[in-house]
């Protein structure tokens, strides 16, 4: 705890922030009925909470449960709206997110625009390419995401654009500096969304057009999606293994401004069927689920030492063997201990569409999180 005597041109904003704490713990704590009620000399109990104060973004579908957007909202700095499409002429097709655009405007909550290069249920490479080799086309595209976050009184915008061709990777960049440029220009903010690298001139259509220097350069947050190690047509391992997190993260701290990333957290698991054969699919299972399955056919969960994640194995009424890879508590706080190992600006959830009342405990207990 420290006390602080008002001087001339504080206020509860400027003292609160200075101090990193909440402007509701300096009201409530030294009970000040308004923002301005202070008085120079004004002795103000500030609570030391011992806690760094961190971002946390969360990604969300206008169709996510309310109770459980409700439940994780005090605990998001930005939501993160699911997505906005890019057409290959520029245009957009607009989001009906207007209710958790509202959820969290009234929680203090910053809303962030996606806008993906999504086609018909995929990312599209060749909506990418039309708008990235296309000046007038690019204009209007970056008019139009413009238009649509001030008029929806965004806070900022994510770009997700994936599977680019690697021969654009400089058109790429040349789009997010521009982009950058038109949104801050706006007071607008501009984060994006990069695949899991772990070195520069890392192979692979995922990786070649996602420059980790230039975007950390340009935009304001990079968010890494260190999650899909474990995916649904993959043999069965661990989603996020803190090991392959932490590949990734060694490089990314040489390329980007540490207190620019938010590292990506999966909020999810897979079921497999065994023995696991190449081209089959793992059913997408929430945390919480796991635990209902595990419980009601009796398994007992294992921990990963190695992957820092939890898993178990059970039989279904067909007699066929099953692994279930989820998150708990655990692997929860192993991964946002990275935070504070790389100094990184936060982290991001891939998705809050399942409740999963552990990770925002454990969230809570390690951290503050940052508001707009």
């Amino acid at each position: 705890m420290k006390i602080h005597n008002v001087k001339s041109g504080d206020s509860v904003y400027k003292i609160a922030e200075d101090n990193e704490v909440l402007t509701e713990h300096i009201m409530d704590d030294n009970q000040l009925s308004g923002l301005s009620n202070l008085t120079i000399g004004q002795p103000l109990v500030i609570r030391d909470t011992g806690k760094r104060s961190i971002v946390v973004n969360g990604f969300a579908y206008p169709f996510t449960d309310y109770d459980t957007l409700y439940a994780a909202l005090p605990f998001l700095t930005f939501l993160s709206s699911f997505s906005y499409h890019a057409g290959a002429d520029g245009n957009l097709t607009l989001l009906n997110d207007e209710n958790i655009r509202n959820m969290a405007k009234n929680q203090g909550v910053g809303t962030l625009m996606v806008v993906t290069n999504m086609g018909t249920g995929s990312f599209d490479d060749e909506i990418a390419h039309a708008i990235l080799t296309d000046e007038n086309i690019q204009d209007v595209f970056i008019q139009n995401i413009l238009d649509v976050a001030k008029e929806r009184d965004f806070y900022g915008v994510n770009i997700d654009f994936e599977y680019i061709n690697p021969e654009d990777k400089d058109l790429y960049n040349n789009f997010i500096k521009k982009l950058s440029e038109v949104l801050h220009l706006n007071n607008l903010l501009l984060s994006t969304s990069l695949a899991p690298k772990v070195y520069k001139e890392q192979p692979g259509v995922l990786y070649e057009a996602h420059d980790y220097e230039f975007h950390g350069k340009y935009a304001d947050y990079v968010i890494l999606m260190t999650y899909e190690w474990g995916y649904s047509y993959g043999p069965p391992m661990a989603v996020a293994p803190l090991n392959q997190v932490e590949r990734v993260l060694n490089y990314a701290v040489t390329e980007i401004p540490s207190e620019k990333i938010l590292m990506g957290i999966p909020n999810y698991g897979y079921d497999w069927t065994l023995p696991y054969e190449k081209g089959t699919r793992a059913r997408s299972i929430s945390n919480s689920e796991a635990i209902d399955v595990a419980r009601f056919k009796g398994a007992t969960i294992e921990f990963d030492n190695i992957a820092m994640a939890p898993y178990f194995n059970y039989t279904d009424e067909n007699g066929k063997e099953h692994v279930v890879w989820f998150e708990d508590a655990r692997s929860i706080e192993a991964k946002l201990k990275l935070v504070e190992k790389y100094n990184l600006g936060g982290v991001s959830y891939w998705n809050i569409n399942k409740m999963f009342n552990q990770n925002w405990i454990v969230l809570d207990d390690m951290y503050r999180i940052d508001k707009v």
